[in-house]
């Protein structure tokens, strides 16, 4: 249930809805439009089954919501949501590039990595610390001195950094060393650390499940938003279908289903979708041109030599290139790209 707020309602008068509800026993979110207040209400409704709540000073109307996610979705905040992240911000007018190497493998190459990325535009650099692979032998990432390695090369160039966890035992660490959370296709349904992560505060980008569906995805960010954590950036990185052309098939109609029933904000990872570095680029260019609000690439200074995802990966030319397409591309979607 959503409750909208009068615009010309007073402090006390949401105070005193908000009383109600929680004396109820029921949870309050509370989302500060540019416009509207709304309080989404999280609980058993039937308490309220006898309280007159539409006729409380200050109540506009009350929007009863079918869907199981209810701070998701686009009534809880219908003019969509910007997340901010120390001066950048993803869901706005400018497009966000997120960019960086599939793993952090040492200091040079993170260095060089971000060196790389920033000349392209890029606001935000990822890098494995933490990498779930399939194969128990395969490499696992430097896990925290990767995540040193990471904060250190993101520093020097002054951008921000992105990297994955895949326990909650990682979260103070993921605290000290990075500004946003990844959650992984492979922990996209791992609930219990859903809910950790929430508590945490810290932004969180939540890429879809191998086989999730939207419904389930955006069920899956609730379990995040429902802690009291509301920056959250969903993440199209292709789903798995009997397609073997590519590593996943990239759902593009995600991205404009995703604007219709959610209020977040939504960048695409070609990368991971197609597994060849050859698709990267039109794959990120019909992202952005269905309505995403960014990228995150995978790019490492010499992809041969890469020790994960070698084939997928970009080199420099090829992200520079990349980024000259987006520039192109954003100017016909109106939206900037690189702007301080």
């Amino acid at each position: 249930m959503i409750i909208v707020v009068k615009p010309d309602a007073r402090e006390k008068d949401i105070n005193e809805i908000i009383a109600l509800l929680e004396t109820n026993g029921l949870k309050v979110h509370i989302s500060q439009g540019t416009q509207r207040t709304i309080i989404g209400v999280i609980g058993d409704k039937s308490r309220l089954a006898e309280t007159p709540i539409e006729l409380m000073t200050g109540v506009e109307k009350i929007v009863h919501i079918m869907e199981p996610y209810k701070l998701v979705g686009r009534a809880f905040r219908p003019e969509g949501s910007v997340i901010d992240i120390k001066g950048r911000q993803i869901g706005g007018h400018e497009l966000c590039m997120i960019a960086g190497p599939c793993a952090v493998e040492s200091r040079e190459q993170i260095m060089k990595a971000a060196q790389d990325v920033k000349a392209g535009g890029a606001k935000f650099l990822r890098g494995g610390a933490y990498k779930p692979r399939t194969s128990p032998y395969a490499f696992q990432g430097l896990e925290l001195e990767g995540l040193k390695l990471l904060r250190e090369a993101a520093d020097s160039v002054g951008l921000l950094a992105v990297s994955e966890i895949m326990s909650e035992y990682d979260l103070d660490n993921a605290a000290k060393y990075i500004d946003v959370i990844q959650i992984g296709a492979r922990n996209a349904q791992n609930f219990r650390l859903l809910k950790e992560v929430g508590k945490t505060g810290l932004p969180v980008l939540l890429k879809r499940g191998i086989a999730e569906t939207i419904d389930e995805w955006l069920g899956a960010a609730e379990y995040i938003m429902s802690e009291g954590n509301y920056r959250v950036i969903l993440c199209e990185r292709g789903i798995r279908t009997f397609e073997s052309s590519t590593r996943n098939t990239l759902d593009v109609s995600a991205i404009p289903v995703i604007k219709l029933k959610s209020h977040l904000p939504i960048i695409v990872d070609p990368s991971h979708a197609s597994g060849k570095s050859s698709f990267v680029k039109p794959l990120a260019m019909a992202g952005i041109a269905a309505g995403a609000d960014g990228l995150i690439v995978e790019v490492h200074p010499d992809p041969k030599a890469a020790l994960s995802d070698a084939i997928q990966q970009l080199n420099a030319a090829e992200y520079y290139e990349l980024c000259d397409c987006i520039k192109q591309l954003a100017q016909i979607m109106k939206r900037g790209y690189g702007d301080e």
